[in-house]
């Protein structure tokens, strides 16, 4: 295998997944106006990628283990190109929302087949500086992502948030045979019924969420999707101690690690893409600032994630998980609460921006502190399921956490609606969340310091 052409190309697949995740958030405003979306058909176009990827990526990381890293990852990226295409080409919202499906399950075929083989590849220090880069690939793909997403909807249109992804995947799928060699998986078996029940519980609770936006936390189409959401996690739990292979061990799942873990990666991934969702279509509706104008100024916002991973890192092999989780959650809320300060006759540099970026700045401990406390208590036998739990929940808590604030923000999301009561409202919501967060994290975070060799500088897949 020619390891560094390989990597190149591994992380330059990655990078595209990554940044399907923000770059859309900027073009959301004007797909909604080009194809005459609601409120729930854009919420849609934002979670149903993340929802597919998340609930898929375990069970992708099982079929590349079982038919080869290599095919399965080549069978993904088929699949999010021609995905990718059909989601530029989409004439309506249920086109759109169907290739950004296909995404999803491309991704999580991708994403973990991609990981083993960079894993599988190299040794000793080099594996520790592949895994760097691998790792330096999500705070560098958001900051692109909100750049790309501006500057490409300004120029060419929305359409090639999509179609970009179109000449850098047929090259990776050209080049990539040539530079890493077939490898024959070990026929395992695969928790297909596990995968999809989560998969289902969580569009369940998404669609409920969604849907009480207008019609009421107490009509029939909010409540049954919350009650179905809660009977299939339900069933999910059944099926994980009943089948010989399960996608998540129950076990692992209730180690205290773990599930401190999934809890701070679902509430930072949830309020950043929450905040994100709100002010792109605050500056674009309310303020009237172009695709280019909200990108560059979401530039600073992923710039100050990704700075505050590289201190969470630092901090966390100092004084531990716990207080920088609670720092961490407490300096989101307090971004969150200047958001608040929001108005149709207030400039966004001076009330929005700041707060944003204190908000930012304090979510990317977060996602430090999720991996770290998780990876170094856990046994190492449960490494691999555990970090592919806290993958899941990091797509998973995105999904959440946007149906969450776009129902909350419904007065102001509406067709015609001038005013910022359902965004102050829902910055709130993301300001109080941060604050239970934080009093949760500590009593739930693990204390103590981690062992050097699990402190990390950010989050990967």
């Amino acid at each position: 295998m020619r390891a560094l052409p390989a990597l190149v190309l591994l992380c330059l697949a990655q990078f595209m997944l990554i940044i399907d995740i923000t770059v859309v958030q900027v073009a959301l405003p004007t797909i909604g106006t080009d194809l005459a979306l609601d409120r729930e058909a854009l919420t849609w176009v934002v979670t149903t990628y993340t929802l597919c990827f998340g609930g898929l990526m375990v069970l992708g990381g099982r079929l590349a283990d079982s038919f080869g890293a290599r095919r399965t990852l080549m069978a993904g990226l088929t699949l999010f190109t021609l995905a990718s295409l059909l989601c530029g080409l989409a004439a309506n919202g249920v086109l759109l929302v169907a290739g950004r499906a296909l995404q999803g399950v491309g991704a999580a075929l991708l994403s973990p087949s991609a990981l083993a083989i960079i894993t599988g590849s190299f040794h000793g220090p080099r594996r520790n500086r592949a895994l760097g880069v691998w790792a330096a690939i999500g705070g560098s793909g958001a900051a692109v992502g909100v750049l790309l997403g501006g500057l490409l909807t300004a120029g060419p249109g929305w359409a090639w948030v999509f179609y970009v992804n179109v000449p850098i995947g047929l090259l990776v799928l050209l080049a990539l045979p040539a530079v890493v060699p077939a490898s024959r998986g070990e026929r395992q078996r695969v928790d297909v019924p596990g995968a999809l029940t989560v998969t289902l519980a969580t569009a369940l609770l998404i669609y409920g969420l969604v849907n009480a936006g207008d019609g009421g936390w107490g009509t029939a189409g909010t409540l049954l999707p919350l009650a179905g959401a809660a009977i299939c996690y339900a069933a999910f739990v059944l099926i994980e101690r009943r089948v010989k292979a399960p996608l998540m061990r129950v076990e692992t799942m209730a180690r205290r690690p773990v599930l401190s873990g999934t809890f701070v990666m679902l509430l930072a991934t949830g309020s950043m893409l929450a905040l994100f969702f709100l002010s792109t279509l605050y500056l674009q509706h309310v303020l009237r600032f172009s695709a280019l104008e909200t990108g560059l100024l979401f530039l600073p916002v992923a710039v100050a994630i990704t700075l505050g991973a590289q201190l969470g890192g630092h901090l966390i092999g100092r004084i531990g998980g716990r207080p920088v989780a609670v720092g961490a959650f407490a300096l989101t809320a307090l971004g969150a609460a200047l958001m608040t300060r929001i108005s149709p006759d207030a400039g966004a540099y001076t009330t929005l921006l700041p707060g944003f970026m204190v908000a930012a700045f304090g979510i990317g401990p977060a996602f430090v502190t999720a991996t770290t406390t998780t990876m170094a208590n856990v046994p190492h036998g449960e490494a691999g399921v555990a970090s592919g739990v806290i993958n899941t929940f990091h797509e998973l808590g995105g999904s959440i956490g946007v149906a969450a604030v776009s129902s909350v923000a419904a007065a102001s999301l509406a067709p015609g609606a001038t005013g910022v009561g359902g965004f102050t409202t829902a910055l709130t919501l993301c300001a109080v969340a941060a604050v239970a967060a934080a009093l949760a994290s500590l009593g739930l975070v693990p204390s103590g310091r981690p062992s050097g060799a699990f402190v990390g500088h950010g989050h990967g897949h």
